[in-house]
């Protein structure tokens, strides 16, 4: 009986001391777990847990960075865009309605001078077919919710995300292969010059009537010329990484490259925005150039003096009147 009244006491005695013991130790609340998830996050922002799978990249059970990948996905890079893309546009309307399209200020001549020949403008063609898909189903990923689903319904909107998905990924291809070929074969006549220089203190002709010499390129498309090659590596760098999804990057690399992807893409639409406007409205018989790959006389000499006298050396010559 005393040796039993003994552990009791002994056994009380224990108890007593573990329970300080006890309520000093990190209990599972809301404090003690927010502090281990701070501590946590300090080592790479990615909170990891144990698994048995081969692929490590399935440990990870929390990464708040996603949060604000989804606040710049889902709301600033809308705002970007839009600014971005309408800024370009109502910048050119008020060119437009303000200076007019730049005329032939001599009239057309009626003989014409080959500027590019068939390979040239099929490979402008590959290029500016295969942007137009990339750029449609890209915007897509940034305004389809908003914009097409309320209008089509998400039935209809789904079957076209999917295959938006598929057309932008797959037009990439000749996309790049286009813009590579178009480099070597340009390249070399878009290196910039101290003519160059001159043609931009001028103006390029657009303000004062004034139209500096040139050669086959002015300043003003060397330059688009060279932003277009940057873009497209741009481009081309990140998607690819989008394309084979974590194979050099983890999870924030991908977010990461995602938005990059995102913000050049969408510079890149906006350059071609203003691209199209010089070729097409703002300059008359700019279109001409790519449209059959004769330009008239006067219009050469008028845009692209430099290149006209060397291409009217001895045994190159326009053609005669038509």
């Amino acid at each position: 009986m005393r040796i039993r009244k003994l552990l009791t006491v002994i056994a009380f005695v224990s108890l007593a001391f573990a329970a300080p013991v006890a309520a000093q130790s990190p209990r599972p609340d809301g404090a003690n777990a927010a502090v281990k998830e701070q501590q946590l996050l300090q080592q790479d922002y990615l909170i990891r847990g144990r698994a048995t799978l081969p692929d490590v990249r399935s440990y990870v059970v929390e990464q708040p960075l996603g949060r604000t990948w989804r606040l710049v996905q889902e709301v600033w890079l809308r705002w970007i865009g839009a600014a971005i893309i309408l800024g370009v546009a109502a910048l050119f309307a008020v060119v437009y309605f303000t200076l007019g399209p730049t005329m032939i200020e001599s009239g057309r001549s009626g003989r014409t001078i080959l500027r590019f020949n068939l390979v040239e403008r099929a490979t402008h063609w590959t290029i500016a077919a295969s942007f137009t898909v990339l750029a449609i189903t890209g915007l897509n990923i940034t305004f389809g919710r908003e914009l097409l689903l309320p209008l089509i319904g998400p039935g209809a909107f789904s079957g076209w995300a999917l295959f938006a998905k598929y057309a932008h990924a797959y037009a990439a291809f000749p996309f790049m292969l286009g813009v590579a070929v178009l480099f070597l074969m340009w390249a070399k006549a878009n290196i910039p010059t101290a003519v160059d220089i001159r043609w931009f203190k001028a103006g390029g002709g657009m303000v004062k009537h004034v139209h500096p010499p040139a050669d086959k390129f002015n300043g003003g498309q060397k330059a688009f010329f060279w932003v277009a090659i940057l873009g497209t590596v741009g481009v081309a760098v990140s998607g690819i990484g989008l394309w084979l999804p974590f194979f050099w990057t983890n999870v924030i690399g991908m977010q990461l490259a995602q938005v990059i992807h995102a913000l050049i893409a969408l510079a890149f639409i906006a350059t071609i925005i203003a691209h199209i406007y010089i070729g097409i409205i703002g300059l008359e018989g700019g279109w001409e150039a790519m449209a059959n790959g004769d330009v008239d006389l006067n219009w050469a000499k008028q845009h692209h003096s430099l290149w006209v006298e060397r291409e009217s050396g001895p045994g190159r010559r326009a053609s005669p009147p038509a």
